[in-house]
């Protein structure tokens, strides 16, 4: 499991998983092997649920389709393809995703749906906002697929900086604090900052600062997670970059 961890203990609201213990994770006899499988489920299921839906599926379909190839994920089947050398997490589900319902649509379908119990439960009310919110019509499945990807990894980043300041018993000031981490250097407003924590404007400046840095320590290392070598987080750090940026 990651390294990473909020200072003093505080376990973060999400357990990373590096992509080199998911690739170990083909090995059974490994303790932490269904821990990190289970982990990368509840992570990533709503890029791979839009990509599911932007194939074509209905809803509910979709939600079943997810839930089987998250099954098939954690019985390490799908986990015998890995390639090291394919290096991003994200190549690896979005390459296995899509054979899955290349192979397995007709019989998923075919199945009673409710039969069996879910391998991890997650909101598909969630999943299918976050699907219907980003333009849909105008974004093929893998643009989707990336975008999800990249909100999923910001929305972790910021759950984690979340439970850092709660840890330290300054959740107040991070409810303040937060605006300031997409806000443009030049238009964050310090004064109003520091009227509503009750500090000097300096105060309210080193106070940005500092949860700006955090949060950027914090993508940097949740990205860093997904991918085999260290050598590759630069580039995708750009990469997720990118994604959000686009409009």
């Amino acid at each position: 499991m990651s390294s990473h961890e909020a200072p003093g203990g505080a376990q973060p609201l999400f357990v990373t998983t590096r992509w080199s213990v998911v690739l170990a994770a083909r090995d059974k006899s490994l303790p932490a092997s269904a821990e990190a499988l289970e982990s990368i489920c509840r992570a990533y299921w709503s890029p791979l649920y839009a990509l599911v839906r932007r194939q074509g599926h209905a809803p509910h379909d979709a939600q079943d389709l997810t839930q089987e190839f998250f099954a098939r994920l954690l019985q390490k089947d799908y986990l015998q393809a890995a390639d090291r050398e394919k290096g991003r997490l994200r190549t690896f589900l979005h390459v296995a995703l899509k054979r899955f319902l290349a192979n397995e649509w007709d019989r998923v379908r075919a199945q009673k749906r409710g039969g069996g119990v879910p391998p991890v439960s997650f909101d598909t009310a969630v999943a299918e906002e976050r699907y219907l919110q980003h333009g849909t019509a105008a974004l093929s499945a893998e643009r989707i697929y990336e975008r999800q990807w990249a909100m999923t990894l910001l929305e972790q980043s910021m759950s984690r900086l979340r439970t850092e300041y709660q840890a330290a018993r300054k959740e107040a000031e991070f409810e303040q604090l937060k605006s300031t981490l997409t806000a443009e250097r030049g238009a964050i407003p310090y004064a109003e900052l520091a009227a509503h924590l009750n500090i000097t404007e300096g105060a309210a400046r080193v106070a940005v600062h500092r949860v700006r840095k955090r949060f950027r320590e914090l993508f940097r290392a949740t990205i860093a997670d997904t991918v085999d070598s260290p050598a590759e987080v630069d580039d995708e750090v750009r990469y997720v970059a990118r994604v959000l940026g686009e409009t």
